[in-house]
């Protein structure tokens, strides 16, 4: 199989491919077209293939970008040391249930999954101006299986830079439970698979990055202080509350806190997403994300299937 590795047009440094179509002499961009007539099971593997080098792709991204990683991890872990640390003192524990430090990490959680979970949309459509997704599109694989690539790189990179701050968790007073940190990184997979659907979504239906980067500056920091990231939804007024019901930010933060309550019973916070006066069970919340993303890859596959 060829690797991904080299660079594409306008994207210096960025780990990209630079073999095109299969040829009579040699493999195409994702090997050889030996499993393409090896049936259903040969087709398969071929598809997998293409996930794989596309997901590869982007993790020889997220090591070859150190410092970009590093500054992106920087911004919520001053939040969570700096601001959170200030108002710790100043708002009661009483009036959250917790610390406002461990209040305020599943937010930071998820304000680190989120950008490089949404930087997979602006990748789109910048691979797609630079003619990178024009060679994509000319390797024997199904345009389909190419956008579930590259949500599986850019789920993926997304957890694992929300893993790194998890290694925070003992700073806030949460203890290193096993089984707290793997609900917690589960939690932050589902998110990032939710988001970066729902980024691709969008991109598949812009042609310009300007326009991509414009509206998600618009909606971005909205829907995360509509998450119950930073305070409890309850505290906002009656119309705030019907818009945070629909913000699935909402319901991963809110997730992620009830993991902690749930293996740290002392750690219980005061939890965000209610329906009338109903909370609606955690396996619930995380059926809805699912149900989210999935809806978002249909939907984004079907756009990105029509000729261009």
């Amino acid at each position: 199989m060829t690797d991904l590795t080299t660079q594409s047009p306008g994207t210096p440094g960025t780990p990209q491919s630079s073999a095109v179509a299969p040829t009579p002499d040699g493999p195409g961009l994702f090997g050889d077209q030996a499993g393409l007539g090896g049936g259903r099971a040969g087709r398969l593997r071929h598809e997998l293939r293409a996930i794989h080098a596309l997901v590869h792709r982007d993790m020889l991204r997220l090591a070859g970008q150190r410092a970009h990683t590093a500054l992106m991890l920087l911004h919520p872990m001053l939040y969570l040391l700096i601001l959170g640390g200030g108002l710790a003192a100043l708002i009661p524990r009483s009036s959250l249930g917790v610390g406002y430090q461990t209040y305020l990490f599943p937010g930071m959680l998820m304000m680190t999954v989120q950008t490089p979970a949404i930087m997979v949309g602006i990748r789109l459509i910048t691979d797609r101006q630079s003619g990178y997704v024009r060679e994509l599109l000319m390797a024997p694989v199904s345009r389909t299986t190419l956008l579930l690539g590259l949500c599986a790189g850019g789920t993926l990179t997304a957890a694992v830079q929300g893993a790194v701050l998890l290694s925070l968790a003992g700073t806030v007073g949460l203890p290193y439970d096993p089984l707290l940190l793997l609900l917690l990184l589960a939690g932050m997979v589902l998110a990032s698979f939710t988001i970066t659907a729902l980024a691709l979504a969008l991109a598949v239906s812009l042609s310009r990055a300007e326009t991509f980067h414009t509206f998600l500056g618009l909606i971005m920091m909205p829907l995360l202080f509509l998450s119950g990231g930073f305070f409890p939804l309850s505290t906002l007024p009656g119309w705030a509350q019907a818009v945070a019901a629909a913000n699935p930010l909402a319901y991963a933060v809110d997730l992620l806190r009830r993991c902690i309550g749930y293996r740290v019973p002392d750690q219980q916070a005061a939890t965000g997403i209610d329906w009338a006066g109903w909370q609606p069970p955690l396996v619930l919340e995380a059926g809805l994300l699912l149900g989210a993303g999935v809806l978002a890859v249909l939907w984004a596959a079907r756009r990105f299937s029509r000729p261009e």
